[in-house]
């Protein structure tokens, strides 16, 4: 079997996330330049989920959310399964890394689900495309209320250094992602052609949107001695810790679609939608929910799942995208 081992090499975005780091370890904003750097991120902040507003279709709101079993399993599986992915390995993780480590991949397994990756490998795989539409955008959006009532039930249990999620903070979650996520929606009858034209500016706005909040969080992790509090041993650790979540959560989907009798279009759809989480979505979230936290630290093992998960689905999915066709999906491509 040819195998591509250019699909293990990082990606330019994973790279710039990178060199972000790089750059906000060696000159990280301080002072006046922090507090500059802390308001540009929450602008471009709106900025990126006014564009995620807008480039979602309405139309595949309303289809995917007729086949409602499918999204009912990727729920549970991306908000309650993962959780407790996360609860359940408290006793391995804890002796291996740091107190803020351990709170970082609490969060992750919180998290929404991606929403381009999803629906990449789904279609490389030959999926349920429809289906893959609705629910990663639906995930994006149900994790704005969803992630945050998650960390006030569960993170602040399991760690003294959570502040306490309150109303307010979840107001302020709803005006910061979900206001701008919404009026990008309305306006999509305004926006959408210049959207599709202009595919390249809104890349480069949706990932240096990204960029910005990596640095400003990183900047005030360095500051706060982040490099200096994170042993070698404890990020290694991370790294091998999330292969495992990955696995874990891998697994656990394809079992979960497998036992309750979806077909393979389903089944694949499930495995990529549920073993995602968003790195577009929890950054912006955790400079809400953790404000005035090392912040750095907590998002460490979601920038490093965001990459395993990117290398290992696509394996899968180029594997699954070059099986022989079932007499189901000959009729379909008929």
């Amino acid at each position: 079997m040819n195998f591509n081992f250019k699909r293990l090499v990082p990606d330019q975005f994973t790279v710039l996330l990178t060199l972000f780091v790089i750059i906000a370890t060696i000159l990280p904003a301080h002072g006046q330049g922090e507090i500059a750097v802390d308001w540009l991120s929450k602008l471009a902040i709106g900025l990126l989920f006014f564009l995620h507003g807008a480039r979602l279709s309405r139309q595949a709101i309303y289809q995917g959310i007729m086949h409602w079993r499918i999204h009912i399993v990727i729920f549970c599986i991306t908000f309650v399964v993962f959780p407790l992915i996360g609860i359940v390995l408290r006793p391995l993780l804890e002796p291996l890394m740091t107190p803020t480590l351990y709170l970082g991949f609490l969060y992750l397994c919180m998290l929404p689900g991606t929403v381009q990756s999803a629906i990449a490998f789904t279609s490389m795989a030959r999926g349920n495309l429809a289906a893959a539409i609705c629910n990663a955008s639906a995930s994006s959006i149900v994790g704005i209320f969803v992630t945050p009532m998650l960390v006030a039930l569960i993170l602040t249990d399991f760690s003294d250094q959570v502040p306490s999620i309150h109303f307010m903070s979840v107001v302020k979650i709803i005006f910061q992602l979900f206001v701008p996520f919404a009026i990008g929606h309305f306006l999509r009858p305004y926006l959408g052609e210049f959207l599709l034209r202009n595919k390249r500016l809104v890349k480069v706005v949706d990932q240096g949107s990204i960029l910005l909040v990596v640095y400003a969080a990183f900047s005030h992790a360095v500051n706060e001695g982040l490099w200096h509090q994170t042993p070698i041993s404890a990020l290694i650790a991370v790294l091998l810790v999330s292969a495992l979540i990955l696995a874990l959560s891998l697994g656990a989907s394809h079992l979960i679609g497998k036992s309750l009798g979806f077909n393979l279009a389903d089944r694949i759809t499930i495995l990529f939608c549920g073993s995602k989480k968003s790195l577009a979505s929890g950054l912006p979230m955790a400079q809400i929910i953790f404000a005035g936290m090392p912040i750095g630290a907590i998002v460490l093992p979601l920038m490093i799942f965001h990459q395993l998960q990117l290398m290992v689905c696509a394996v899968i999915a180029n594997r699954l995208g070059k099986r022989p066709l079932s007499p189901e999906e000959q009729m379909n491509e008929a």
